[in-house]
């Protein structure tokens, strides 16, 4: 057996005194797509705070190759507005102590139909749809093992989500591990190989989509979702 990329051991974490999450245990390997699929509040920010290392777990460990090869996309990613789209591209391309020409990022913002001029631009002039697709380039690109994506898909229009699930896609062909916490549960279904839900800081199921969908009793896996948080509900 292959040795995980990120393994999340018994880990329960909080704040003063009242706990977010509780126990909770899951592992990705390596080329994997995992998804992280909960309602707001329910522990996925604190989860993912203590795997980048940003806190220390209250109780359990996680085990992976090191912080250099994560590389990170907030749900709010706002890069700075006084850079060029290029700039920032070679800005966080050094954090990981790599280059990338401006024909390469040309090529690259060309796949996911990021107008290649507007590279050139302040990122100030950019659209939602355009400074999340630069984010998601710049994480990508970073080569890193484990990307770690939190609603790469927010506030998106049904081209931009296509050429972002594309990227995603591609990722997992060059064997990096994807870590996706979403709210559209069509994209899960559709990109994941596996999902754990956390509901009221407890892993309420781990398995691949078509086990939750049967767990949860729809084909849909909103519908399962919804069913499965009901019956803990209840």
């Amino acid at each position: 057996m292959t040795k995980p990329i990120l393994e999340v051991v018994d880990v329960s974490a909080g704040y003063k005194n009242k706990r977010v999450i509780d126990s909770i245990s899951f592992e990705i390997q390596e080329g994997e797509i995992f998804g992280l699929i909960g309602l707001n509040g329910a522990g996925k920010t604190t989860l993912i705070k203590n795997i980048l290392g940003l806190r220390s777990p209250d109780e359990g460990k996680i085990n992976h190759y090191g912080k250099e090869n994560i590389s990170f996309l907030p749900e709010r990613f706002a890069p700075p507005w006084f850079l060029s789209g290029f700039q920032f591209l070679q800005f966080s391309q050094r954090l990981y102590k790599k280059t990338i020409s401006l024909e390469e990022a040309q090529e690259a913002a060309q796949l996911i139909s990021l107008d290649p001029d507007a590279l050139k631009r302040d990122v100030k002039t950019y659209s939602k749809g355009m400074r999340q697709k630069l984010g998601l380039l710049a994480t990508i690109k970073s080569d890193s093992k484990l990307l770690i994506l939190d609603e790469p898909m927010s506030g998106l229009d049904p081209k931009a989500r296509q050429e972002i699930k594309k990227l995603i896609k591609n990722a997992k062909q060059k064997k990096q591990s994807v870590l996706m916490s979403s709210h559209i549960l069509s994209d899960v279904s559709e990109l994941c190989d596996k999902v754990a839900v956390i509901h009221q800081g407890i892993r309420l199921f781990l398995g691949t989509p078509d086990q939750m969908k049967k767990q949860g009793g729809n084909d849909n896996l909103e519908e399962a979702f919804l069913n499965l948080i009901s019956k803990k509900v209840a």
